[in-house]
């Protein structure tokens, strides 16, 4: 599967938690995701719920989703629209997170990628292809279980389709 999308890039690169992502003031007071989606990333950037399109890719350094371990960080990216991540590295418990609510993550070197670049991504091969340099690189292989989960839409879809988690 290919996405096309906007790159919206984050300072400091590295490191952004889970905090970072959707504030505790937020996520303790707001259940409904779309009115989540509406404060993602706005401690980094404030005005990045404006900016944010459907189809749109994060782009980051290392250990991204660090610090707490609930669910609506990759919750409210995924409402706020954006179709993958791309990273370095990326916090073990997120990285299952983002597979369980059906948000695709990608890891590869991402420092020639810029913010605001349009690039395409093959969720099937990992490549990663940049509009604006004409590069591309080779992202690390989703293993197979993620990607049965992805395809299904997540982890409760997966279930609620076969009815335990068997990798079909």
């Amino acid at each position: 599967m290919k996405l096309d999308g906007k790159v919206h890039r984050f300072s400091p690169n590295d490191d952004i938690n889970t905090d970072y992502i959707i504030s505790g003031r937020y996520k303790f007071k707001i259940d409904d995701m779309n009115e989540l989606a509406k404060h993602v990333m706005e401690d980094i950037s404030p005005d990045f719920g404006s900016k944010v399109r459907k189809g749109d890719f994060i782009v980051a350094g290392r250990n991204f989703g660090c610090g707490s371990s609930r669910e609506q960080a990759p919750r409210a990216l995924k409402a706020a629209g954006i179709s993958a991540i791309i990273a370095k590295s990326y916090a073990r418990i997120f990285y299952r997170s983002c597979f369980n609510v059906g948000l695709p993550l990608l890891e590869c070197d991402t420092d020639w990628i810029e913010d605001g670049d349009l690039i395409t991504v093959d969720l099937d091969t990992g490549e990663v292809a940049d509009a604006r340099t004409g590069k591309n690189t080779q992202a690390k292989p989703i293993p197979k279980t993620m990607q049965i989960l992805l395809r299904d839409g997540g982890l409760i879809p997966h279930l609620k389709k076969h009815g335990d988690f068997a990798l079909r």
